[in-house]
């Protein structure tokens, strides 16, 4: 566990709490774990994406906008990608021999 936490966690047990109001406390936490916070949406969005009824071009402009600055890259981003499409197009794409390196291919 983060060091803060535990001091934040101890601090509540023994009711020391060091901020004047709920409002200074939810900034606080908001200022230490809001980056992360948004990367786990961001890959939580990327990881629900399924292609359902649009077509492929559809789909890949979706898919680019959701991907754009969520931490992944190269080959876990092209997984993703892959896993997102519809199996029909999934299949086909596992049985050629040059697989696509790139969600553009």
């Amino acid at each position: 566990m983060d060091i803060w936490k535990e001091n934040i966690i101890e601090d509540l047990e023994v009711g020391e709490v060091k901020y004047k109001s709920a409002e200074e406390f939810l900034t606080e936490i908001k200022k230490e774990f809001g980056g992360r916070n948004e990367e786990s949406v961001k890959v939580a969005e990327l990881k629900k994406m399924k292609q359902g009824g649009q077509n492929m071009e559809e789909f890949v402009q979706d898919f680019k906008r959701v991907a754009r600055n969520n931490g992944y890259e190269g080959q876990p981003l092209i997984e993703e990608f892959k896993r997102g499409i519809n199996g029909v197009i999934r299949r086909k794409l596992m049985e050629t021999e040059n697989q696509p390196g790139s969600i553009e291919q």
